[in-house]
């Protein structure tokens, strides 16, 4: 990562989407000190062998697996050239039980989780990263954004952001999943 990141301004920041190519920008920025190993953003994508779904390097495999095959996983952001954030996004039906309403004729994306260098925390950049994630959806023909936000003092579930975030970027709440989750729509 380039020094002194924290204060270099957000505009440096390109958005682009995980493809084959940029599979080792997404496992080194994963594998990067507080990265997103233990899970490799498997929580809520069907995994190739479900048996194995605690398993780090089967959750890994499973990810590179649908990076390979061309399915929709989401974005990096990179800060001189160095990927520093990730944002899932992809169609709902790429998931698994994320619970939202569907009225069947649109075509809705699921925002469903994020991961932001520690140094970079704090600075609106999740802001950023959903606006990047919102113009890549709708440039796929995406309708509709899904979230599933939580409340600032949720025990769990964080990585998927907090409501107050979505609600200011126009989001609205069409109901809830369990006690945490919040389910947030924005047509577009």
């Amino acid at each position: 990562m380039p020094r002194d990141a924290a204060t270099l301004p957000a505009p440096n920041l390109v958005f682009r989407e995980v493809t084959r190519d940029r599979w080792p920008d997404l496992e080194r920025l994963f594998e990067s000190r507080g990265g997103p190993k233990h899970c490799w953003c498997m929580v809520w994508r069907p995994m190739r062998n479900e048996a194995l779904r605690t398993d780090r390097s089967e959750k890994k495999e499973s990810l590179r697996e649908t990076v390979f095959k061309g399915t929709p996983v989401g974005i990096l952001a990179y800060l001189e050239g160095e990927p520093i954030a990730w944002c899932s996004i992809a169609p709902r039906d790429t998931y698994r039980r994320l619970n939202g309403p569907d009225s069947g004729e649109e075509n809705v994306w699921s925002l469903a989780c994020f991961f932001l260098r520690r140094q970079l925390r704090g600075q609106g950049l999740t802001k950023r990263l959903i606006e990047a994630a919102i113009s890549h959806a709708k440039n796929q023909g995406a309708t509709v954004i899904e979230a599933y936000p939580v409340d600032p003092d949720s025990p769990s579930y964080r990585y998927m952001g907090y409501v107050s975030t979505f609600e200011n970027m126009g989001f609205r709440e069409v109901g809830r999943v369990g006690i945490r989750r919040h389910v947030l729509r924005l047509p577009i």
